[in-house]
C-alpha cells in the first residue's frame, strides 16, 4: 500500500538563495507534469506580502529555466505566504491557519541548520506535526555527536519514516544513471569484485574558488562540504551489493551495510590542501587551517572489496570543473606480448558537466608488430530532458517515497568514517591554483596507476 500524498507544501526560507535558484523552478516543473496540485505556503521575512513573493518566484523561474505560462499561473494560484520569524510562536500560529484543512503537510526547511531545532520545536508546539513530514538540507550536523543531537531533536516531533534528509546530489539524473548502469547490465556483475577490480577513484574538481562564500567555507571545508555526503554516496553506489526487494528501504539497506563496512579514515591516508590566496578571501581568517582540497583513501572490510582502495579527491581552483569516476581493472595475469604497459582496462563515468560512459581497453595498433594502443569506447548521453534534482526529490518527499533520502543510520555511518580527520587533524599543504592540488596527494594512488586527471 502506497503512503498517502502530502496535501500541502510549506517552504521555510521561501525568499532565500536556495529557493530562488533551485526550488521554485523545480516546483514549476512539478506543476507542469501534474505532480503538484496542493497549496504551497512560503514562510519568510523578506517579502512584505504574497504579491511580492509571487514576483520573486517569477524572477526565479525566469532566470533559472524559463517561464511556462500555464504551469506558472497554476503555481502562482497555489502560493500562500506567512511573514515572520521562523521560531516566533505568532508566525507558527499564522502558519497553522494558512494550512487550513491540510492534514498531511510536508515542511521543507530551506534554512540554515542552526535554525532547524527551533523550527521543529515550534511546529510541535503549534500542533502542526501530526501526520506531517519534514525535509531538510545537508549538512546533517558537523560531526558524529552533533548529527546524533540533530536526530534526537527531529525525533521529538517526527518518526524516522517522516524525516526526509536531502542530499540533492542523489536526485541528479547522472547519479541515477550510475545506479542503473550498475544493476541493469549482466556483464558487469562477474567483474565487480576484488578479483577483477584494482581500485576505484572519484574526482570532484571545481575550477573556481569560494566565490565570496568564505565565511560559509570556513565552517565547512572540503571534507564536510562534499566528501562526507555527495562523494561518499557516489562511492556507496559504486560498491554496494544489489538490493534485495523493491521497497524503498531495499537500496538504503544495502547502502548502509556498505557504509558500515568502511573503516574510519586513517589520517596517514588523507591529504588536505588549501589553494594559495584562500586566506585573502572575504570572511576567511588570515591563519585559516580549513582545507579547500582533500584526498582520502577508503577501505571496505566486506568480502567483495577486501584490499580494493576507493580514492576520493575534491578541491577548488583545480584545472577543470567536472566530476568523474574511474574504475580500474586488474592487468591480465600474463603479459604475453611483452609490452610491459602500465595502462589497464577501465570504466569511466563522467557525472558532470556532461554525462559520459566510457570503457578503456587495449587494441592492436595498425602495422605488422603485435603492439597495442589504449582506446575508449564512448557513449555520451543527451541531457536535454533531464529531470531537475529538486523536482525529483520534492516530488518523492510529497509522495512519501524515501528511497533517495538519507536514513539516520547511514548518515551516522558517514560521519563515523570522516570523524578522525575533521578539523586540523592532518597537516595542511598549500597548492597553486590551476593545479591538481598538493603533490602529496599523488602518493597513495601511485601504486594503482595514479590519479586520472579529467580533461
Amino acid at each position: 500500500m502506497s503512503p498517502p500524498h502530502s496535501d500541502a507544501l510549506v517552504v521555510f526560507g521561501a525568499t532565500g538563495d536556495l529557493a530562488f535558484k533551485q526550488i521554485f523552478p523545480a516546483l514549476q516543473a512539478l506543476v507542469r507534469r501534474g505532480a503538484l496540485n496542493v497549496p504551497v505556503v512560503g514562510v519568510a521575512r523578506s517579502a512584505k506580502n504574497l504579491e511580492e513573493l509571487r514576483a520573486r518566484v517569477r524572477a526565479s523561474i525566469e532566470q533559472h529555466g524559463g517561464i511556462d505560462r500555464g504551469a506558472f499561473e497554476k503555481l502562482s494560484a497555489q502560493l500562500r505566504y506567512v511573514r515572520g520569524d521562523y521560531t516566533d510562536p505568532q508566525t507558527l500560529s499564522a502558519l497553522h491557519d494558512a494550512l487550513g484543512g491540510a492534514k498531511r503537510p510536508l515542511f521543507y526547511l530551506a534554512i540554515p541548520p542552526s535554525a532547524f531545532a527551533g523550527v521543529v520545536a515550534e511546529l510541535k508546539r503549534a500542533g502542526c506535526v501530526a501526520n506531517a513530514r519534514v525535509a531538510l538540507e545537508k549538512p546533517f550536523g558537523r560531526d558524529l555527536a552533533s548529527a546524533r543531537a540533530l536526530d534526537a531533536t527531529l525525533h521529538q516531533a517526527f518518526p524516522e519514516s517522516s524525516i526526509f534528509r536531502i542530499d540533492h546530489y542523489l536526485g541528479k539524473e547522472p547519479v541515477q544513471n550510475l545506479v542503473y548502469f550498475r544493476f541493469a547490465n549482466s556483464s558487469l556483475e562477474p567483474l565487480w569484485n576484488r578479483d577483477h577490480i584494482d581500485s576505484m577513484q572519484i574526482t570532484m574538481a571545481e575550477r573556481f574558488g569560494v566565490q565570496g562564500r568564505g565565511k560559509f567555507y570556513e565552517e565547512t571545508g572540503a571534507i564536510r562540504d562534499v566528501i562526507q555526503n555527495h562523494l561518499l554516496q557516489v562511492a556507496t553506489i559504486l560498491a554496494m551489493d544489489a538490493p534485495v526487494g523493491a521497497d524503498e528501504d531495499a537500496f538504503r539497506d544495502e547502502k548502509t551495510r556498505l557504509l558500515k563496512s568502511i573503516t574510519p579514515l586513517d589520517p596517514a591516508h588523507v591529504v588536505r590542501g588549501q589553494f594559495r590566496g584562500y586566506r585573502d578571501e572575504p570572511g576567511v581568517a588570515r591563519d585559516s587551517l580549513v582545507e579547500t582540497f582533500a584526498a582520502v583513501e577508503l577501505r571496505s572490510e566486506s568480502s567483495r572489496w577486501e584490499g580494493v582502495p576507493i580514492f576520493i579527491r575534491a578541491g577548488k581552483c583545480l584545472p577543470v570543473t567536472t566530476t568523474e569516476v574511474l574504475v580500474r581493472l586488474k592487468r591480465p595475469p600474463r603479459d604475453i606480448f611483452g609490452e610491459h604497459v602500465q595502462d589497464t582496462d577501465y570504466y569511466r563515468f563522467r557525472l558532470s558537466p556532461d554525462v559520459t560512459l566510457a570503457m578503456g581497453m587495449r587494441i592492436k595498433a595498425p602495422g605488422e608488430p603485435m603492439v597495442g594502443q589504449q582506446k575508449e569506447l564512448l557513449a555520451v548521453r543527451d541531457q536535454t530532458n533531464d529531470m531537475l534534482p529538486y523536482e525529483r526529490l520534492l516530488g518523492d518527499a510529497m509522495r512519501g517515497d524515501a528511497s533517495l533520502f538519507g536514513r539516520e543510520d547511514a548518515i551516522l555511518a558517514q560521519w563515523r568514517i570522516v570523524e578522525p580527520v575533521l578539523g586540523a587533524a592532518t597537516p595542511l599543504r598549500t597548492y597553486q591554483p590551476d593545479t591538481w592540488g598538493p603533490a602529496d596527494a599523488d602518493r597513495p594512488v601511485a601504486a594503482h596507476g595514479g590519479w586520472h586527471n579529467p580533461r
